[in-house]
């Protein structure tokens, strides 16, 4: 085995499957074979055996290792184990997905297991799950990774635009996209607050509030609680945002999302490119009071969302605040080991803005940025002045906090 060999093996236990299924070996030895297929690996040859009284095993050697299945029909259970390794490694996960598709059991666990010396460091490729449905694998630095052990799976899932898992955790019900921990039940109230409540006390006003991602919903409502007569609310992802609002218990309900898809009420739920949506509202001369970018991660690699973090995109937001007007973007963690992205919004929001101000929270890890192209020589004092006007009352901010939250860490003041 060289040091650069990388193989991914996939456990799975599928339960509650149809017990004529599970005794059928054509229609099983087809299942796996055009799973395999679909999944982009080469079948060598397949080999099966029916048991008496009944019960399955189906093994194909593959160019890339192995995989097979082996039924139980009395209880309904399928025990799956897929090996694939070098470039199509990750077809493990894929051919495992597509197998349950064709097979609809009830439940489902997994395992992916990386195997060999290069797995060891390896970043799991975004599009596939990395972990078994029990537990994530979120990385947050170079060689450094948090686990999440899962309770119970609620939804694990593809969109079109990435993999989504809602599950219940120590943190309560949380949501994770492609293995990043987005929001958790536990701590949502501090990092949605820590997102919007500088941005309405920095704001000149509060009427037409623009959100670029925010899927769960909760940065809409404290919005309107905070006094937003307008909110737009633009997510390129409609399954994500439709899948937070049945499950998740903040942020919309499935109800509150279907009325403002319609249009009905101050919140507007637009299914949109945000850049796209800019250049209409540019186009049809929109001004906000309030705009707010909340996105997965920026990367430091290169990444497709990316380009919504960037200089570009800032400034074109920025042309749409009307006077007094604030830009809110999450903007990384400060923690030193995983800090590039922060140091690159920084940068950006000075090229861009007449007054910056920082907010982070110490009760959660990430850190967000406000600009406005109004010069104001004192911000946090005007924000903590505003603070005691505001109609929505912050849990997680006060006077106190905000002062706190805006010193800039050292490495951003030298």
């Amino acid at each position: 085995m060289t040091a650069d060999f990388t193989g991914w093996h996939v456990l799975a236990e599928f339960g509650g499957v149809d017990a004529t299924l599970c005794d059928d070996l054509e229609r099983l030895e087809s299942a796996l074979r055009e799973s395999l297929i679909a999944a982009g690996v080469t079948i060598c040859d397949v080999v099966h055996k029916k048991f008496d009284p009944q019960g399955v095993t189906v093994l194909a050697l593959l160019s890339e290792s192995h995989a097979s299945i082996h039924t139980y029909p009395e209880s309904g259970d399928i025990f799956v184990d897929v090996f694939t390794c070098g470039s199509i490694g990750a077809g493990a996960s894929k051919a495992v997905e597509l197998l349950r598709d064709r097979l609809s059991p009830k439940d489902v666990r997994m395992q992916v297991i990386r195997r060999g010396h290069g797995s060891r460091y390896s970043p799991t490729p975004s599009a596939t799950p990395t972990a078994d449905p029990q537990r994530i694998e979120e990385p947050v630095g170079a060689g450094l990774t948090r686990i999440w052990d899962l309770h119970e799976v609620i939804v694990d899932t593809n969109t079109p635009f990435q993999h989504m898992v809602i599950a219940r955790t120590e943190q309560g019900i949380s949501l994770f996209s492609d293995d990043d921990r987005q929001s958790t039940e536990f701590s949502q109230v501090t990092y949605h607050e820590a997102m919007m409540v500088p941005a309405f006390v920095l704001a000149e006003k509060l009427h037409k509030v623009l959100i670029i991602g925010s899927g769960e919903g909760v940065a809409s409502q404290m919005s309107v609680a905070a006094g937003a007569t307008l909110v737009d609310h633009v997510d390129i992802d409609q399954l994500e945002v439709e899948l937070c609002a049945e499950h998740l218990p903040y942020g919309y309900t499935s109800d509150e999302l279907a009325a403002a898809v319609r249009g009905e009420g101050p919140v507007k739920v637009h299914y949109a490119d945000g850049w796209d949506f800019l250049a209409k509202a540019a186009e049809a001369g929109t001004r906000y009071d309030v705009i707010v970018i909340d996105l997965p991660d920026e990367r430091v690699e290169d990444a497709q969302h990316n380009r919504l973090y960037e200089s570009e995109f800032l400034s074109r937001c920025r042309a749409l605040l009307a006077p007094g007007g604030v830009l809110s973007a999450q903007a990384g963690c400060a923690t030193m080991w995983r800090n590039e992205t922060l140091k690159r919004s920084w940068n950006r929001f000075h090229d861009q803005f007449d007054t910056v101000v920082q907010y982070g929270s110490d009760e959660h890890e990430w850190t967000f940025l406000f600009g406005t192209n109004e010069r104001i020589d004192d911000p946090v004092q005007a924000m903590t002045d505003r603070l005691t006007t505001l109609p929505y009352r912050p849990e997680t901010v006060d006077a106190r906090a905000l002062v706190r939250g805006a010193i800039e860490p050292y490495a951003l003041r030298v």
